[in-house]
């Protein structure tokens, strides 16, 4: 018989066998609970250490979102940083969403601070909230945004300053965000600081170096009647600063000489490097009417006996007028060849023998090599940032390069070393420096 509403009579006792039951149950789902919060916990370890490796500020950003999320199975998470003032937000992290959610929030402005996120910003206290849209703050959501009903939010601060706020949403077993779920999100919170201020702060240290890099190499003067440009470009790795550089100069006795080279290095001595003998050799310049060879010697010699300088690889060209066409005299320390391109987009490296690297040997023979230039045509001076992949055989980036070279000739050089740059074959690792020369249409 059904038990009655409101029956006044006791349940009867189920026996041992169900209290005992449900007993295992409560111990079965502490156990579980114990065994989730282990796993957090041990998870916020490894996610420390994942985060405070990373160096880009992007990159630790996106990894704070997407460690929170994995930490508490949220389906959705973002990171808003404030702006400077404090009130709203300038930048807004996702991850989670899928590309066909994406594409429909596409042309809709990132959320700025208003609502339930806008309330994070003012009270910056650890929030859940089970239903969104019944939250006094809720303002809705923009039209095509994926339906969300649970939250949990923790402020981020950097140096007790507030940097930003964390945001998650949708557990992906359905349930709301317990108290666990916050307890982890909110060391998280307060442990990630240093990484975002450590990556700040590399920027700055990066960004200042790259702008001394910069300003080592030399805007190219006027060399007519030839036409030149060049470019340089930083290494894709964060903790790189080359020692790349180039120089062109036409000499009082109207020759022109370009100059490309690399020092070995990724740091501030390698550009401090750069710049010492990028000078030296400029004074060895104008100081000697030599081959081309006997300056590099001399620049050896030179730097050994005044300097510890990494090996440093350099081409050193001298193009001067001999009726009726252009000649190119140039020698190299252990660099790639130039590459020849005609007019009609004919491509070619002029390939000797390289020499050795400066810093090797000042006992070595630098041999000089001459070529006559057709009119019209272009010489690429490059160093092998432009060409290495460190999954690729150097002699097909090379055959690429020169392929690159051929179809863009007919850009204005300015655009043309531009182009290399832009579409190069290589793995972008290290720094590269590119320089053209392009002969008079008519000698």
């Amino acid at each position: 018989m059904a038990e009655q509403p409101g029956d006044p009579r006791p349940r009867p006792d189920r026996g041992p066998h169900h209290r005992l039951e449900a007993e295992l149950e409560r111990i079965d789902e502490q156990l579980r609970e114990s065994a989730r919060a282990k796993d957090q916990l041990q998870g916020l370890l490894d996610a420390v250490l994942a985060i405070t490796q990373e160096l880009e500020l992007p990159e630790v950003l996106h990894r704070i979102v997407t460690t929170a999320m994995g930490l508490v199975g949220a389906r959705y998470g973002a990171l808003g940083v404030l702006h400077e003032s404090g009130e709203y937000l300038e930048q807004f992290i996702t991850a989670g969403l899928s590309e066909p959610e994406r594409a429909a929030l596409a042309g809709i402005a990132f959320p700025r601070g208003r609502g339930v996120l806008g309330h994070l910003i003012h009270h910056p206290e650890p929030m859940r909230v089970e239903d969104i849209p019944s939250h006094p703050s809720s303002v809705g959501f923009p039209p095509g945004h994926p339906h969300m009903r649970t939250l949990l939010g923790a402020a981020i601060r950097v140096r007790g300053t507030i940097y930003g706020d964390l945001y998650l949403s949708e557990r992906s077993d359905g349930r709301a965000f317990d108290r666990a779920d916050e307890e982890i999100v909110v060391a998280l919170a307060g442990v990630v600081g240093i990484a975002i201020e450590n990556a700040r702060l590399f920027g700055r240290v990066r960004a200042s170096a790259e702008h001394f890099q910069r300003l080592l190499l030399p805007t190219l003067p006027d060399l007519h009647p030839f036409d030149s440009a060049a470019v340089y470009r930083p290494a894709s790795e964060p903790d790189h600063i080359g020692g790349d550089w180039y120089d062109a100069i036409m000499l009082p006795d109207g020759v022109c000489a370009a100059i490309i080279g690399d020092v070995v290095g990724h740091d501030l001595r390698a550009a401090a490097a750069m710049a010492q003998t990028r000078s030296m050799l400029r004074a060895l310049l104008y100081d000697r009417r030599t081959q081309p060879g006997g300056i590099l010697a001399q620049l050896d010699r030179t730097l050994e006996a005044t300097t510890d300088n990494p090996v440093t690889t350099a081409c050193l060209a001298r193009i001067r007028y001999e009726g009726p066409g252009w000649t190119m005299q140039w020698s190299t320390a252990g660099h790639l060849p130039p590459l020849l391109v005609t007019a009609d987009g004919s491509a070619e490296y002029l390939r000797a023998e390289p020499g050795v690297p400066l810093g090797v040997s000042t006992e070595q023979h630098r041999p000089d090599h001459v070529y006559s230039v057709p009119a019209g045509a272009t010489i690429v001076f490059f160093t092998d940032g432009l060409v290495e992949h460190r999954a690729r055989p150097l002699d097909d980036c090379l055959d690429e390069l020169a392929e690159l070279a051929a179809v863009h000739v007919v850009l204005p050089l300015k655009d043309f070393v531009l182009a290399l740059a832009d579409r190069h074959p290589s793995d972008g690792h290290d720094d590269m420096a590119v320089l053209a020369l392009r002969m008079p249409e008519d000698s």
